[in-house]
């Protein structure tokens, strides 16, 4: 994510009223999933009893009335003898449950749809899940009044839909928290004039009786706040890379010309970041360029960055770079997200230096020769330790900050081998400090727990650079 004014993306769940469907017929054999996969920061997000493999989103959009309607088909896997399990969905209708075509029984719980199984599904038994809902779809409100999940455009404009770190639930039912990665299916109807871009692939794209519908399919694991449908009347640019990687670009026509210069250096800008990271790690990419400067900020979505106006280059890299480091390798827990910031902050860093800028080393020292009063210093990147600080200045500055201080420590051909191992080895799945510093010690053959003791763990200012 970048933030012009690094605004932390926290959200306050509102509480939504109880709705009750029908009673399941009996008593199940096995226990209710956990309500939370236990992360410190946001513990009630996301449901450690099942796994979703695959979402199909069925959704129809009125920009002018802001209506969402939907149905989400989740096929899941348990990941323990279950009765029931939770999913996140804030503020939406439920109109209908089922699980395997038989309708069961929910309830609504704040931001927890909770679904009690007629029958029992044994560990390591796949299900799946159908969940018809509807109605105006609201952001959450983050600690700092930014918004966070599906966003209204104002008058019939259309919607940003970025939702980190648990936005997603403001527009389907879902298992919300990181740890869980899913490939996607969706599919989204919008008046005609209007387009709805989602991630991955577009598959097919159809206008009838004054509506056009466009259906999106992303084929690598994707942690639900990286999904996006957003709608707009865009400018939409489609083409191939050189090297055969398409390229889908939708612009609001307000920003189109602030926006060219920067959109057409994105071939550019991935083949670079391969020479750094390793392969670009999915089949496809693009940006999403929407006009609401009010929003005051750009999300990574999968494939498909969202940016609240035309980006400039700096936010473009960084936005690139997430598709490494966030995206496919994705934070196990939120506590962990310098590993998100701080590598696509460093990627910034190198891009300048690479392009007439400062140097990392420059940077570092610019940094450091702030007074130990200035928010840098706010809390250890490795440790954020609470909500409104997971998205502040350190996680950003003071993470690239510590990866140039291991640069400077190990040498540069043992830190550049250290972060195409680490895209690899974590390809499409999970990662976290721990594994890193694991990593950076055993490709460099140093002994680092000094140094990410102090960059990433102590309070204040490091008494030396």
């Amino acid at each position: 994510m970048t933030n012009r004014l690094i605004l932390a993306t926290t959200a306050t769940v509102l509480a939504v009223g109880g709705m009750l469907g029908a009673a399941a017929p009996s008593a199940p054999v096995g226990t209710k999933g956990s309500a939370g996969v236990g992360d410190p920061l946001l513990p009630l997000s996301g449901d450690g009893g099942l796994h979703v493999r695959h979402y199909a989103l069925a959704l129809t959009y009125q920009p002018k009335t802001q209506r969402l309607d939907g149905t989400a088909v989740l096929s899941a896997t348990a990941t323990q003898d279950l009765s029931g399990f939770d999913l996140d969905l804030a503020g939406l209708d439920v109109k209908r449950v089922t699980v395997d075509g038989q309708a069961v029984g929910y309830d609504r719980n704040g931001q927890k749809l909770e679904i009690s199984l007629g029958h029992s599904v044994a560990d390591g038994a796949e299900f799946k899940i159908a969940v018809d809902y509807g109605g105006t779809p609201h952001a959450l409100t983050d600690a700092d009044g930014s918004s966070d999940g599906w966003t209204a455009l104002p008058g019939d404009q259309g919607a940003f839909v970025a939702g980190e770190p648990q936005g997603a639930m403001t527009w389907f039912p879902c298992n919300g928290h990181p740890a869980d990665k899913s490939t996607y299916d969706i599919t989204v109807t919008v008046p005609q004039g209007y387009t709805a871009v989602g991630n991955g692939v577009l598959r097919t794209q159809h206008t009838a009786a004054g509506r056009s519908t466009f259906s999106w399919h992303e084929s690598a694991p994707m942690a639900a706040y990286l999904a996006t449908a957003s709608v707009g009347r865009f400018d939409v640019d489609q083409y191939w890379t050189a090297s055969g990687l398409p390229v889908y670009t939708a612009v609001d026509p307000a920003e189109a010309d602030d926006a060219a210069d920067v959109l057409d250096q994105l071939p550019d800008v991935i083949t670079w970041e391969q020479s750094l990271f390793g392969p670009y790690p999915f089949d496809s990419a693009g940006a999403i360029v929407m006009h609401d400067k009010d929003i005051g900020y750009a999300l990574e979505a999968q494939t498909r960055p969202v940016y609240d106006e035309a980006p400039d280059l700096d936010t473009l890299v960084h936005e690139t770079a997430h598709q490494w480091f966030g995206d496919s390798v994705t934070v196990t827990q939120w506590k962990d997200i310098w590993l998100n910031e701080g590598f696509a902050t460093y990627a910034e860093w190198l891009w300048d230096a690479g392009h007439g800028g400062a140097g990392p080393h420059d940077r570092l020292a610019q940094l450091y020769a702030k007074p130990a009063t200035d928010q840098l210093w706010s809390y250890p990147p490795g440790d954020p330790g609470d909500l409104s600080h997971l998205f502040g200045v350190p996680s950003y500055a003071r993470g690239a900050m510590t990866l140039q201080e291991l640069r400077e420590a190990v040498g540069d051909q043992a830190f550049f081998t250290i972060l195409k191992k680490w895209a690899a080895d974590h390809r499409h799945a999970h990662g976290t400090t721990a594994e890193f510093e694991a990593l950076a010690a055993g490709v460099s053959g140093k002994n680092l727990e000094a140094l990410f003791a102090t960059w990433l763990y102590s309070a204040g200012k490091p008494a030396k650079m």
